[in-house]
């Protein structure tokens, strides 16, 4: 996802094809009610709007009345935002027309994978068709086999253990940095056999590389977020080399020694590094974080599951489907074509809302905005996608989101939010910075 992350500054330069009143409301200012707006001026994509929580409506507007919802900027040309659960579907199930290779997040048409983009970063297997999205997954997809999963189960509910025994009762603290954060960068750092004195700097580079630069945030500028990749390069290339000379069973071993990445540099694989980092950072600690501000939102789904601790199985794709810790993917059409009764043209981007799909009442019926325990499709949810690029660490991210739940029922009567969570920053990370808990434990 880096490649068009890291090329934001330049493309947001380029000349407007709608006004600059226009351009900052939908990306750096504040929007309207979505009942305020015309239809056309609908745009999903302002961060405020994720920080603030607003954008149910926007998007429920959407589902209603236009479903394949044309904007355009001069910062990004043509796209479409799909908002129902058909449609999304439909579009990550067909790569040969809606190709990943020009970037996953919202940018300009890259014409293909590049070697190298600004910062030295390189492309990710996410960010690729077949053959050659096919050879890098498969690389590193043992990590997440059953056998290794259950060599992970142990280790992560040791782990979880430790976390809760030593939380503080009475007190109020951040559930997002004292646990979700906690949990996801350890098993992290044992998938990649990074030393764990250093972990938090997993958690500081995946944040630098999802966040958008402007005065304030994790990084001001686009000349600071490249400076904090490349020292991330410069760490990966130190494991990379150890690596080669004594491998061992992680993704960076897997990566210098698979049969179709073996031969490439460290550099070219730090677009699968992030996406490795993300993926098993961002969206397993949102999920997390979700869980506990979700279950006190609807706090009679939580003494369902206080009742009845076997509604876990059901709690952690209800979760993952109400939380949605990944906005969106993007696609950009390789032909003309048509969805939705639209025409989509070739080259247009074409955004996959699965927020917006996990909420579609179509599917998930009239209480789709809610915590249902007992929901029986609960698991049709697309937060891991659909198709080639399903999240082949799907089964470890539930896996963490079930000991975690089975874990806390063991030990505490409640964990109660305080205020009303920080948001991200971000219309493709559906995330919190900061959510205040006390918890009561069991007598």
């Amino acid at each position: 996802m880096v490649d068009t992350q890291l090329d934001r500054e330049a493309w947001l330069a380029r000349k407007p094809v709608r006004s600059p009143e226009m351009e900052q409301a939908i990306f750096g200012g504040d929007v309207g009610e979505a009942a305020d707006l015309a239809l056309d001026e609908i745009n999903p994509l302002n961060p405020h709007l994720f920080r603030e929580h607003r954008w149910h409506e926007h998007f429920a507007r959407l589902r209603r009345e236009d479903p394949v919802h044309l904007n355009e900027l001069g910062s990004s040309g043509r796209y479409w935002s799909v908002t129902s659960y058909d449609d999304v579907r439909q579009v990550d199930g067909d790569w040969k027309t809606y190709s990943s290779a020009d970037g996953i997040t919202i940018g300009p048409k890259t014409n293909g994978p590049q070697p190298e983009t600004v910062g030295g970063a390189a492309t990710s297997f996410i960010s690729m068709d077949p053959p050659d999205q096919t050879t890098q997954r498969k690389t590193v997809r043992g990590i997440s086999a059953p056998s290794s999963l259950r060599n992970l189960d142990d280790l992560i509910r040791e782990r979880t253990v430790g976390v809760l025994d030593s939380l503080p009762e009475g007190e109020t603290f951040d559930w997002v940095e004292t646990v979700s954060i906690e949990l996801t960068t350890l098993l992290l750092a044992t998938l990649f056999d990074f030393p764990l004195e250093d972990r938090h700097k997993l958690t500081w580079w995946s944040d630098v590389v999802t966040s958008i630069p402007q005065p304030g945030a994790l990084v001001e500028n686009g000349a600071e977020q490249r400076a904090e990749i490349r020292k991330c390069l410069e760490y990966f290339e130190g494991l990379w080399e150890e690596r080669r000379e004594s491998p061992g069973f992680d993704l960076v071993s897997m990566l210098a020694h698979g049969e179709g990445t073996k031969d490439m540099p460290a550099s070219a694989h730090l677009g699968n590094i992030f996406l490795l980092i993300v993926g098993g950072n961002d969206t397993t600690r949102n999920s997390m974080s979700g869980s506990v501000y979700g279950l006190n939102k609807y706090p009679d789904q939580y003494s369902k599951l206080i009742v009845d601790p076997s509604l876990v199985n059901n709690l952690v794709p209800e979760i993952i489907r109400w939380q949605t810790p990944l906005s969106y993917m993007r696609r950009t059409a390789t032909r003309d074509t048509e969805l939705g009764g639209k025409r989509i043209r070739k080259d247009d981007q074409v955004l996959m809302w699965y927020l917006s799909a996990n909420r579609d009442e179509a599917m998930f019926g009239d209480n789709a905005d809610a915590i249902d325990l007992e929901r029986a499709n609960a698991d049709r949810h697309l937060s891991f996608g659909y198709g080639i690029h399903y999240c082949m660490g799907s089964r470890l991210a539930e896996l963490q989101l079930r000991i975690l739940w089975e874990e806390i029922l063991q030990r505490f009567e409640r964990i109660e939010v305080q205020a009303e969570p920080e948001r991200t920053f971000s219309s493709f990370i559906n995330g919190y910075t900061n959510l205040p808990v006390q918890v009561a434990r069991k007598r």
